[in-house]
């Protein structure tokens, strides 16, 4: 994997963490790394989009509210979120781990504690859920006519 993609990766695991969750694994760290403010975390609307069936024509599903923060760490590295919701401090400090994890040295530390951790537990949720739709499904060709 590279860089591009293994950023990517933490950047969804950041952006589709709970701010609980986060801070339970964050916290434990104590770390309290010096970054300046670029742009401040604010709340916007962004329009989503869908396709009929995946393919067919684009059509505005509806809007979601969003939060977004960019800082910048003391060595100049920036770190960028983008989070759905209004929680400014969680914005915040996902951007502050996207700086720190571009950092030689803070990486593995990051990953290994705080990444990985959160990765598991989105995945968790995930299998949970498709069990429970996988649970709830109805096969209509099982069914028998009545003539």
């Amino acid at each position: 994997m590279d860089h591009l993609q293994t950023r990517q990766r933490w950047m969804s695991v950041l952006a589709h963490s709970r701010p609980d969750e986060l801070l339970a694994h964050w916290q434990p760290l104590n770390l309290s790394p010096q970054f300046e403010r670029i742009r401040a975390a604010e709340t916007g609307l962004t329009q989503l989009q869908g396709r009929m069936g995946g393919t067919g024509k684009r059509f505005v599903m509806g809007d979601m509210t969003v939060t977004r923060a960019v800082i910048q760490l003391e060595g100049g590295i920036y770190g960028y979120s983008y989070v759905s919701g209004r929680n400014k401090a969680h914005a915040e400090l996902c951007a502050v781990i996207d700086g720190l994890l571009q950092m030689q040295g803070m990486d593995e530390l990051l990953h290994k504690r705080v990444i990985a951790p959160l990765a598991a537990l989105q995945q968790e949720r995930r299998q949970q859920r498709a069990r429970e739709v996988a649970a709830s499904r109805v096969d209509f060709f099982t069914l028998v006519r009545g003539e």
